[in-house]
């Protein structure tokens, strides 16, 4: 037996091979690490159950999230339940289809037509006065508006409570 070593050694055949193991060793760990570290970048997307049309908002019951195995799927999708529920959808959403976040938009705090507070805060006078928003508006959107009593209109920020702080000239 340590003849045929011996031999083995002095032809090199045996170092050889201890030198191509050496050399697949690393190479399998960085393939264990690879794969390690795709089981730990495994994606979801939130996709409906049922068909959701635009203008309806988005109920968590209505949705489900799924395990995404599509590398090339499109950029832009909804990985969370909670950040998708109580938007309201822009276009029609298609059950298991994913879920993309240009199709969606906050509800709107003020709508068009109805009667809002405006608010104009300067720091050393503060006025309120009535008026309409000619167009919906969701918080933290500029929006125009009609001041009732003089009809002039105006832009303001709608605000969370559904007032308009209007902006100065």
């Amino acid at each position: 037996m340590m003849f045929r070593l011996i031999a083995a050694l002095r032809t090199g055949k045996a170092l050889w091979a201890l030198r191509r193991a050496a050399l697949a060793v690393p190479a399998v760990l960085a393939g264990l690490l690879l794969a390690d570290a795709a089981l730990a970048d495994a994606r979801t997307a939130v996709v409906p159950k049922r068909i959701i049309y635009p203008g309806e908002e988005i109920d968590a019951g209505q949705l489900e999230e799924v395990e995404v195995t599509n590398p090339n799927i499109v950029k832009g999708y909804a990985q969370d339940i909670g950040a998708v529920s109580g938007m309201i959808t822009k276009r029609t959403l298609l059950p298991g289809r994913v879920i993309l976040v240009s199709a969606l938009r906050e509800p709107f705090a003020v709508s068009r037509g109805t009667s809002v507070q405006l608010v104009f805060d300067s720091g050393l006078v503060v006025l309120r006065a009535a008026g309409t928003p000619l167009q919906d508006g969701s918080v933290g959107e500029l929006i125009k508006v009609r001041n009732k009593d003089s009809g002039v209109i105006v832009s303001g920020t709608v605000m969370a409570d559904g007032t308009v702080h209007v902006v100065a000239k």
